[in-house]
């Protein structure tokens, strides 16, 4: 039976049949922003190392809508829409800063550090004349707050009074992970943007799928950081939304290596490094875990890449185009050659990063290819298509099939309402 939605057909129940013109629909896009982004989802925009004073304030997105974390005067953290209330004027400009209020440029509008409207100008103008109306109250004309919880170092938000707690919505085995990455203080070590022209849906995409690093990526294959010849696997949450994908280093030889990549150019013995220290991965989580992604339903990533320790943030900006933020971090503990290699094996990730700008084409190649004729399904298919489950091999895109059952069911799409009436 296939499902009908703006104009596109979903094919199987099972979500391994993507309409390509999902990626391309400015109708959809629109759509995402209310249903899913400011729906009962949780977005990570800062880390509480970013603001650990009263003032402290970084800028941010949830989606395509501008937002704002701040340390208030109580020590705790608030965040609102970025929007002046009296004519929508942008109301922070700078990434990060500190201060004792917000000011907006425009009519100067002045609202505290919870988002409470504090100063109007000329509020009841002058000798007689203009300024506000005499019902006019600043207490009904603050900021829009968004509902904040913290857990561990990172700062959440919803759009949501009503969606579940931070803890329940990463599950147990997102919680394990956030444990293991911030079991100590850290500070920050910098940032990195940048603007990939493709939809923001096949970078998760992207994310999801263990299978595509050990053939996208040569660096990591040649050299034996991430290998789908090595031990890894997948972890899912309970409504498969979110995504843990691990592997382990030097589970596999230099033989089974050549033997598994027989004929597939990713894998190259002939390449050497001069200086080895990029990929010098040294275990310091006791698990000997070399890499890890927590993809975190809708656009929020943790990332431990060998030795290097980030966030990355997902902002759609329009149906062709997204921006990808890089919050590095390191331990506040760590000595200079722990901070070295940090900072070295960061090349491997970012925008001009030795794997990372890989990540960025690959989309780009498929808008590029599906963008003005949206004809056809991908189809999602390694792993199996049965059952939506945790793997125990990097070779599988499962867990891009849950990605698309979550999307399918928070957007109302047929598929997702045939799918659970087969359950």
């Amino acid at each position: 039976m296939q499902n009908s939605w703006h104009g596109l057909t979903w094919p199987s129940n099972d979500y391994s049949r993507v309409p390509y013109g999902v990626f391309s629909n400015p109708e959809i896009f629109a759509e995402e922003q209310e249903r899913i982004f400011r729906g009962p989802v949780w977005t990570n925009i800062a880390l509480e190392a970013e603001i650990p004073q009263a003032g402290d304030y970084r800028t941010s997105y949830v989606g395509d809508t501008a937002v704002v974390a701040v340390r208030g005067d109580d020590g705790e953290v608030h965040a609102f829409v970025n929007r002046c209330a009296h004519r929508g004027t942008l109301l922070v400009r700078d990434q990060l800063g500190n201060t004792k209020d917000f000011t907006c440029i425009y009519h100067h509008w002045c609202y505290d550090l919870k988002g409470n409207l504090i100063g109007v100008p000329f509020l009841r103008g002058l000798k007689g004349k203009g300024g506000m109306p005499e019902d006019f109250k600043m207490a009904e004309h603050g900021l829009r707050m968004l509902r904040v919880e913290c857990y561990r170092s990172a700062v959440f938000v919803t759009f949501d009074e009503n969606a579940e707690d931070i803890q329940s919505y990463l599950g147990p085995d997102g919680v394990e992970f956030l444990d293991r990455m911030f079991h100590k203080p850290i500070k920050i070590l910098g940032y990195m943007r940048q603007r990939i022209p493709s939809n923001w849906k096949l970078y998760l995409e992207n994310l999801k799928d263990a299978n595509h690093a050990g053939l996208l990526h040569q660096m990591p294959v040649t050299f034996g950081l991430w290998r789908n010849t090595q031990t890894g696997g997948s972890k899912l949450d309970r409504l498969k939304r979110h995504e843990i994908h691990y592997g382990y280093i030097d589970t596999d030889t230099e033989e089974d290596a050549i033997s598994g990549y027989e004929g597939v150019q990713s894998f190259n013995d002939q390449l050497t490094l001069n200086d080895a220290c990029i990929v010098d991965y040294v275990p310091e989580w006791g698990d000997n875990i070399s890499s890890q992604f927590l993809s975190m339903f809708p656009g929020t990533v943790f990332q431990q890449f060998a030795n290097t320790i980030a966030t990355r943030q997902v902002r759609p900006r329009k149906t062709n185009e997204f921006e990808l933020f890089w919050t590095v971090f390191g331990y506040a503990d760590d000595d200079e050659q722990a901070l070295r290699r940090r900072i070295m094996q960061n090349n491997l990730a970012g925008p001009a990063g030795i794997v990372s700008m890989e990540d960025g084409e690959a989309p780009h190649l498929v808008q590029r290819a599906v963008g003005h004729n949206p004809e056809g399904h991908s189809l999602i298919a390694y792993g199996g298509t049965g059952p939506i489950e945790d793997q125990t091999t990097v070779i599988t895109e499962v867990a891009v099939r849950g990605f698309w059952k979550y999307y399918c069911e928070l957007m109302d799409v047929p598929v997702a309402r045939q799918a659970q009436a087969a359950e």
